[in-house]
C-alpha cells in the first residue's frame, strides 16, 4: 500500500521571543489568532511585519504563533534573492551562523544579528505515526508526488514527537515546482536507513 502523507506548504513567516514581540508591538502585546495550523497549538496571527535585507525588503510577513524562546525568520530561496540575504538550509531552531536582518513593526524595530533560515523539507508524525511507516526521529527519507509535475524530494527530515500531527512541510519554491498545494498528498517512497540527521 502507499503510505501518504498531507502537505502543508509555508509561505515565509516569522516566529518571535516576547522580547522581540514587545519591542515590535508594544509591552504586553498580544497575539491575535485568526487561523490554527496543522500541527496543534500553532496558529496564524493576524500581526505582519516588515523584513529588510542588505538589498530589499517584503512586507506583511506573517507571525506564526505562540511566542517562542528565539526569533526566526523562515524564508525561501526566492525570498532570499530579492532580499540580499543567503539564508541556509536549517531545520527549525537551529540558527547559529545563520545571517540577521531588520524586523519593523507598528512601534518599533529589531536588528537580528542572526535568525533567518531556509526550513529544511521535514515530516511530522507522532510515534504511531512512525511505526506505521517505519521510520525513526531525524531519519532521512524520500517522498514522491504524482502528477504533471511528480517529481522526488530527496533530504527529507523524519521529526517525531507525541505533539505533531502528520505533515509534510515545504516551502512555496518548492510547491510550485512541483504543482503542489496544502492539502495534497506525497508518498513516503525511500528510506534511507542508518542516516540520521545530525542535531
Amino acid at each position: 500500500m502507499k503510505r501518504l502523507i498531507p502537505i502543508g506548504v509555508s509561505n515565509r513567516h516569522i516566529h518571535l521571543s516576547e522580547k522581540d514581540l514587545c519591542t515590535l508591538f508594544g509591552e504586553g502585546y498580544q497575539l491575535t489568532n485568526v487561523k490554527n495550523l496543522t500541527q496543534p497549538g500553532e496558529f496564524a496571527a493576524d500581526e505582519t511585519v516588515t523584513i529588510v535585507g542588505p538589498k530589499g525588503q517584503m512586507n506583511r510577513v506573517r507571525i506564526l504563533g505562540p511566542i517562542r524562546n528565539i526569533t526566526q525568520v523562515e524564508i525561501s530561496k526566492s525570498d532570499s534573492y530579492v532580499l540580499g540575504v543567503n539564508a541556509p538550509i536549517r531545520m527549525s531552531g537551529d540558527i547559529n551562523g545563520t545571517p540577521g536582518l531588520v524586523i519593523i513593526g507598528p512601534k518599533g524595530r529589531v536588528a537580528l544579528d542572526k535568525g533567518v533560515i531556509i526550513a529544511m523539507r521535514h515530516i511530522h508524525m507522532n510515534s504511531n505515526d512512525a511505526r506505521e511507516f517505519g521510520v525513526k526521529d531525524k531519519e532521512i527519507v524520500q517522498v514522491k508526488t504524482d502528477g504533471d509535475r511528480g517529481l522526488i524530494f530527496d533530504h527529507v527530515v523524519v521529526r517525531v514527537s507525541e505533539k505533531y500531527a502528520l505533515d509534510f512541510h515545504i516551502d512555496t519554491d518548492e510547491a510550485n515546482a512541483a504543482g503542489l498545494k496544502t492539502g495534497d498528498m506525497i508518498e513516503l517512497v525511500h528510506i534511507k536507513q542508518r542516516e540520521l540527521l545530525a542535531v
